[in-house]
C-alpha cells in the first residue's frame, strides 16, 4: 500500500484548490514517470480520491517510453486513478524539445477535454522555476518571459496548472521513493540549455538560491499581469477601428512598454504574432518618423498610429 505524508497531503490539496476550488470539479495530471510527476500523483491521489485522472504522453522519441507509460499506468491501477497513454507525432525541426512540448500540450489539452476535466497539472516545481529564470536571464528575455513558468494558464479551453511550483525538487523525490520511477536520461545531457542550468545551480551551493530565484519569478509574473491590465485598459481609451480595416492608436505619452506591447497586440489581431526584434526595429523607425512594415501591415507615424495593409507588392 503507498502512503503519504498527512501534512504534505494536506499543503497538496490547498496548492490544489488555489486553481481548483470546486470540490466536484475533476483533475487530469500529466504524468511521465519520473520522481517529480510520480510524486504529484501519489499526492493527488490521496488528496482527492476520485477526482483525479492522469496521462503520459509517448512522444514516439525514445524506445523506452512504452514501457515507461506502462509503468505509470500500472502505479494508476494501484491507486485507483484512471490512466491514458497518449501517443504523438513530433514535427521535426531545430528544436526537437519545443517540438515535443508543442505536441504534448496539445494531446493533453485534446485528452482533457474528452475527458471532461477542467485543468491539467504539470509537476513543474521551484528547481525548475529557477533553471528557467536563468536561462530567460541569459537570453535577455523581456518581463513576460522573466516571469518563467506561469502558476496557471488557459490552454485550449481548459486550464493548465502548476500546484507544485512552491516545493523544492529534493521533497518530491522524496515522495516518489515509495513508487518505481524512471529517469529521462534527456535531464543530464549537457546538449540541452536546462540541463546544463541546473548543473550549475547544484555546483553554485549558497551563491544562487532556488526558493529567492523562484519568488523573484513570481514577482515578474504579477508584473507582467499589471501591464497586461494597464495595456488593455489603454487599448480600450486610445484604439480605435474602423469598418475598412484601419486601425488608429493614440500612442503619444504612454511609457515604451505600454506602447510595445499595444503594436504587438495590433500586429497580431490584424495579421499575425510578431517576433520581438521585429517589433523593435518597427517602433525605431516609427519613432525616426518613418513608415514601418510588419509582415502584410504598414504602420504609419503620427500622433495617431495608423495601421493598414501593406499594398501589394508588384
Amino acid at each position: 500500500m503507498v502512503t503519504t505524508d498527512a501534512g504534505q497531503v494536506e499543503r497538496f490539496r490547498a496548492d490544489l484548490e488555489r486553481f481548483v476550488p470546486t470540490p466536484s470539479d475533476r483533475i487530469g495530471l500529466a504524468v511521465s514517470g519520473g520522481p517529480d510527476s510520480m510524486a504529484m500523483l501519489l499526492l493527488a491521489a490521496r488528496s482527492c480520491p476520485g477526482r483525479v485522472e492522469a496521462a503520459t504522453v509517448d512522444h514516439g522519441l525514445r524506445a523506452e517510453a512504452a514501457a515507461e507509460a506502462a509503468l505509470v499506468a500500472s502505479t494508476c491501477a494501484r491507486l485507483n486513478v484512471p490512466h491514458a497513454t497518449l501517443a504523438v507525432a513530433v514535427a521535426p525541426g531545430a528544436s526537437i524539445q519545443a517540438a515535443a512540448r508543442e505536441a504534448r500540450y496539445a494531446a493533453l489539452a485534446d485528452w482533457a477535454s474528452d475527458r471532461r476535466l477542467v485543468a491539467v497539472a504539470t509537476a513543474h516545481h521551484a528547481d525548475d522555476q529557477a533553471e528557467t529564470l536563468l536561462m530567460r536571464l541569459d537570453r535577455g528575455a523581456g518581463l513576460s518571459g522573466l516571469a518563467a513558468i506561469r502558476a496557471c494558464r488557459p490552454m485550449d479551453g481548459i486550464r493548465l496548472i502548476r500546484p507544485l511550483l512552491g516545493w523544492r525538487r529534493e521533497e518530491l523525490t522524496v515522495i516518489a521513493a515509495a513508487v518505481a520511477t524512471v529517469d529521462d536520461p534527456s535531464n543530464h545531457d549537457p546538449r540541452y540549455d536546462r540541463s546544463r542550468y541546473r548543473a550549475l545551480l547544484a555546483e553554485s551551493g549558497r551563491e544562487l538560491d532556488v526558493q529567492r530565484l523562484a519568488a523573484s519569478a513570481a514577482h515578474l509574473a504579477e508584473a507582467e499581469e499589471a501591464l497586461r491590465w494597464v495595456t488593455a485598459e489603454a487599448m480600450r481609451s486610445r484604439v480605435s477601428h474602423f469598418p475598412n480595416g484601419r486601425t488608429l492608436a493614440d500612442l503619444e505619452g504612454l511609457p515604451r512598454e505600454i506602447t510595445r506591447r499595444i503594436l504587438a497586440r495590433l500586429v497580431g489581431e490584424a495579421d499575425s504574432h510578431v517576433d520581438g526584434p521585429t517589433l523593435d526595429t518597427a517602433m525605431k523607425r516609427l519613432e525616426q518618423g518613418s513608415t514601418a512594415t510588419v509582415g502584410r501591415l504598414k504602420i504609419s507615424p503620427g500622433r495617431r498610429i495608423l495601421i493598414e495593409r501593406a499594398p501589394a507588392r508588384r
